[in-house]
């Protein structure tokens, strides 16, 4: 433990929580609009692809995550469709859209193996950043770290501050209800399975582009699973959210770390354990809030 420096571990921490957060966030908008999308893991590892892809061939990083936003977001329309129109079980359905996009994601990034992408630099902030302990941790940066950290913050003031977000809050407590003040409750929930998809896809190309930064199968390994769990753990709270994400990230800075310094004679096997078995342990320890209304509940426009 004595390897381990604790700016560095702090500083690593924010940036293995920021895929997980943009992931988090856009399920929680889903999930309050009602829908329940297990398909997270898929719209993550597309994003993955689509951004390591649309990165490379055209040089910019920053297209590359508008390339994963609008993959995971086209994605998402998949299961979108299939529940608020054609009433699909949302559980199959988005189990199901995590297969698919494990396999679509397999599929398209054969050509990339191995390929190095462009780097994305680090935000600058002047002053900021040479401010002693303080400036390593926070500011040294790139800036889909402090724009996970805005959605936050934006979606927390949309929830609680803005008629559409109530009207998002209504149609996920009691649709029927929603409907029948006249709200038009299939619209409210593709648009909100179009943020989180969209979220998603950046969420995996933050892996692809900034932490590995290359593209491999499989690459978000259960990230998408570990954003779910933050959402109940969050209470469906952005704040709580940001919380849960550096929990997670945490965990996995300080097994990395370990594994690196060579201090602690542990099996590698069961560091790796270590961030979803701390996750488990503060879902099983911390009480969630109680969930939407109509959270997992079809919607019958007639009814």
């Amino acid at each position: 433990m004595s390897n381990i420096d604790p700016i560095l571990l702090l500083s690593a921490i924010i940036i293995v929580s920021t895929p997980i957060l943009l992931a988090a966030i856009g399920e929680l908008v889903v999930e309050r609009a009602g829908v329940l999308n297990l398909g997270v893991e898929g719209m993550m590892i597309t994003g993955a692809v689509c951004g390591f892809v649309v990165a490379t061939l055209s040089g910019s990083p920053w297209l590359g995550f508008a390339g994963a936003a609008l993959g995971g977001a086209l994605l998402s329309m998949i299961f979108g469709i299939l529940t608020q129109l054609f009433l699909s079980n949302q559980v199959a359905t988005g189990l199901a859209l995590t297969l698919f996009g494990l396999g679509l994601s397999a599929l398209l990034g054969q050509g990339y193996i191995g390929v190095k992408g462009p780097a994305v630099p680090d935000l600058y902030l002047p002053l900021l950043r040479d401010i002693p302990v303080l400036g390593p941790i926070l500011f040294r940066h790139d800036i889909i770290v402090y724009l996970a950290l805005a959605i936050v913050l934006g979606v927390w003031i949309f929830l609680n501050r803005t008629r559409a977000g109530r009207v998002l809050r209504a149609v996920g407590e009691n649709h029927d209800a929603a409907h029948a003040l006249g709200y038009k409750v299939v619209r409210v929930r593709l648009m909100a399975i179009a943020f989180g998809g969209a979220c998603a896809g950046l969420g995996g190309a933050y892996l692809s582009l900034v932490r590995v930064p290359q593209w491999t199968e499989g690459m978000t390994a259960g990230a998408g699973w570990i954003a779910l769990a933050i959402v109940v753990f969050a209470s469906w709270r952005p704040g709580r959210l940001v919380l849960g994400a550096w929990l997670f990230g945490g965990a996995t800075a300080l097994q990395l770390a370990l594994q690196a310094s060579g201090g602690v004679q542990i099996p590698i096997e069961y560091l790796q354990m270590a961030p979803y078995l701390a996750t488990i342990l503060v879902l099983v320890i911390l009480r969630a809030g109680r969930a939407p209304g109509s959270l997992g509940r079809p919607f019958h426009a007639s009814s």
